[in-house]
């Protein structure tokens, strides 16, 4: 998980991208109470807190995957 707030963060963040270039994602899921919440509740966090950050990180992590995927399926 990513934490704004901490300078290592952004550091690893700059350096994965700058090593690993177009392999690294857009999407960065970030720190989030109500994603260390849920387990404990022992739901998953899209159904626990559907509006936290985390969740729509995770959504949208989920989108860049799938598009990715389909952009990887029509060059075959």
């Amino acid at each position: 998980m990513y934490d704004k707030r901490n300078k290592l963060s952004g550091e690893v963040e700059t350096e994965a991208r700058n090593y690993f270039k177009d392999k690294v994602y857009n999407t960065a899921v970030p720190r989030n109470v109500r994603l260390s919440e849920a387990p404990s509740h022992g739901v998953p966090v899209l159904i626990y807190d559907k509006t936290c950050p985390g969740s729509r990180a995770y959504s949208s992590f989920t989108m860049e995957f799938l598009n990715q995927d389909k952009l990887v399926e029509s060059a075959a």
